[in-house]
């Protein structure tokens, strides 16, 4: 009806999250990048079948690296000793939680990493014609994207 005041969904901002490690607590990010998964397609045909293409079906699921950047901080080494406690086939998996925050800092939606491990650490790279902040970045490899 005319006049009458209908709230207009909006779509969620996504500057406002955080980053919780099960064993380090939350640890603030500037960014998270990799939040994705798929399935491998298989194609089969079957040998009698009269058709002359393949069926595609689901296959297994695959899980990309979260890559997550932050600002260096005097003393603070938190990642790269992370990165560090990796020995070969002996690394501590962990639950990593990355929840999509609102202005009450209630969670609209979270995912939770499964069995993460840190894969690599970058450290920031050094430039003296810009003024810019020195960043670090950690890519983290796990087992399951979930969604809650």
């Amino acid at each position: 009806m005319a006049g009458e005041n209908q709230e207009i969904p909006w779509p969620v901002p996504k500057f406002f999250f955080s980053v919780t490690f099960e064993d380090q607590g939350e640890i603030a990010f500037q960014e998270v990048s990799g939040l994705d998964t798929e399935y491998d397609p298989i194609e089969y045909r079957d040998g009698n079948s009269i058709v002359f293409s393949t069926v595609k079906m689901p296959g297994l699921k695959k899980q990309s690296d979260v890559t997550l950047k932050k600002g260096m901080f005097k003393d603070d080494k938190k990642l790269f000793q992370y990165f560090a406690s990796v020995v070969m086939n002996k690394i501590k998996r962990q639950t990593v939680t990355i929840s999509l925050m609102d202005q009450d800092k209630s969670a609209l939606f979270t995912w939770k990493l499964k069995n993460a491990w840190p894969l690599k650490y970058t450290g920031t790279d050094l430039n003296a014609q810009n003024s810019e902040v020195a960043i670090e970045e950690l890519v983290l490899a796990h087992e399951e994207l979930t969604m809650e």
